[in-house]
């Protein structure tokens, strides 16, 4: 039949990658689907042992196979990932709600299929993943934070035993891991229970008196509750020790990592707080990272060594995968949104996201919001204006924007200050009132301020 008059032809989209497979994931078996024109059985089924995975990607190379599209199901992907990786193959991990197939007859072969046409004609995006020398500093890093989370937990279980024994010893020291803390309880499980005598241990720096501690250690010794307490230190303890052995494994391998640049970077900067962190690694991060970097992040506000190393972790130190800092705020998704219908925007709300960069911006600009910066005048500012939420969330993409520059341009950051912050603000406000003045016909005039009579 033919077309009517003044309509479009149809036209049928042409594969970019003629030689893409496509794989549906699964925790005991995966589905392998390939053009149906290079195999007589173009879907196969292998299991997720070692073997199999090795038969299955001799498969893909026998097929003429370049790329490989996979979704990110749960952390089945990651060793068919790094196999096929090793083998030479092009693999693209794609999020499964960019690969979702039409409702209905959803099988795991279909799902293959779907995915392998849909990767032939170019249409996944490849989720990020930074090169193998990241992606270990990532995993040291990712399970540093499990070892914390864990010791937490015993933190948790101590104070409980103390509780249950009316000892209120978090009630006079701000943390029972730190040195006054740790002495009493150790003084307890080793059969101390003279409140005086427990007291003796305060610590010069502690700012209750030796006479409230010995008040507050003033309780009811009780040996189920003594046992509890005794193996949750022992247990606080060998966490400690782990995360030790951790620490010297991030060492050695960010130390490992190639430099960015041949020539000399220039000396890092004085740090901003000298003291650091409870829970920070405690090598040199701050210099390890500048002669690896060749630019010190620590001195954009709210990012110290330990949360520039963990963003570094999570992005990489190629900056260049993405064009410009839309596009890493963008796939941060610190960016707006924008879902618009019929040139009217419906929302612009930002993605939901696991993001652990995105994470640790937020937290960084929840941190400089207490700051007397340029980005702390700015948080409070937007804070009072559209909620405290939002603030972070444009803080954090602010900061975002500025470790961009810094690592991909080495830009070094100066804070202006918040009295620069506030008076460009002042000024921004003065020039819209004059606009909106003359569009008026008014004219704006400055006057002498007044004070109001109490």
């Amino acid at each position: 039949m033919a077309n009517k008059k003044g309509a479009r032809a149809p036209t049928e989209l042409t594969p970019i990658h003629r030689r893409a497979a496509g794989i549906d994931i699964g925790a005991t078996f995966h589905v392998v689907a390939v053009p149906a024109d290079i195999e007589v059985e173009p879907v196969r089924t292998f299991r997720s042992f070692t073997a199999d995975l090795s038969a299955l990607g001799d498969w893909l190379v026998g097929c003429g196979i370049t790329t490989v599209a996979m979704e990110s199901t749960g952390i089945y992907w990651v060793p068919v990932f790094e196999m096929l990786e090793a083998r030479g193959l092009d693999v693209v991990l794609v999020n499964a709600r960019d690969a979702k197939t039409v409702p209905g007859r959803k099988t795991d072969v279909n799902d293959a299929q779907w995915i392998q046409q849909l990767h032939s004609y170019g249409l996944l995006r490849a989720s990020f993943r930074p090169g193998a020398a990241i992606v270990a500093l990532r995993a040291y890093l990712r399970h540093r934070e499990r070892m914390l989370e864990y010791a937490a937990a015993h933190v948790q279980h101590m104070q409980k035993a103390l509780m249950q024994m009316n000892l209120q010893l978090h009630h006079v020291v701000s943390d029972i891991t730190g040195v006054t803390g740790m002495k009493i309880v150790r003084a307890i499980i080793a059969g101390e229970r003279d409140a005086k005598v427990l007291a003796a241990h305060r610590d010069v720096r502690c700012k209750a008196s030796a006479a409230t501690i010995s008040e507050a250690l003033t309780g009811h010794y009780r040996p189920e509750h003594v046992f509890a307490l005794r193996q949750a230190v022992e247990l606080y303890d060998a966490y400690q020790a782990k995360l030790q052995d951790c620490d010297a494994e991030i060492e050695r391998s960010l130390r490992a990592l190639p430099t960015g640049s041949v020539a000399a970077p220039p000396a890092a900067s004085a740090p901003r707080s000298r003291k650091p962190q409870k829970n920070e690694p405690r090598f040199e991060i701050q210099a390890v990272l500048h002669a690896l970097l060749g630019v010190d992040l620590t001195q954009i506000d709210g990012i110290g060594p330990y949360s520039a190393l963990r963003i570094v972790a999570e992005c990489g130190t190629d900056m260049a995968r993405w064009p410009t800092a839309k596009h890493f705020t963008s796939w941060l998704t610190l960016a707006p949104g924008c879902k618009i219908s019929g040139g009217k925007v419906l929302s612009a709300r930002t993605r939901r996201s696991a993001n652990r960069a995105a994470v640790l911006l937020r937290l960084a600009a929840v941190s400089v919001g207490r700051t007397s910066t340029a980005l702390g005048a700015f948080f409070r500012r937007l804070a009072a204006r559209i909620g405290k939420a939002k603030a972070v969330t444009a803080t954090a993409r602010k900061i975002a924007v500025l470790f961009y520059n810094t690592l991909r341009y080495g830009k070094a950051y100066v804070d202006p200050g918040a009295d620069y912050y506030e008076e460009r603000y002042r000024q921004r406000v003065i020039a819209n009132l004059r606009h909106r003045a003359d569009a008026l016909g008014f004219t704006l005039v400055e006057g002498a301020a007044t004070v109001g009579a109490s």
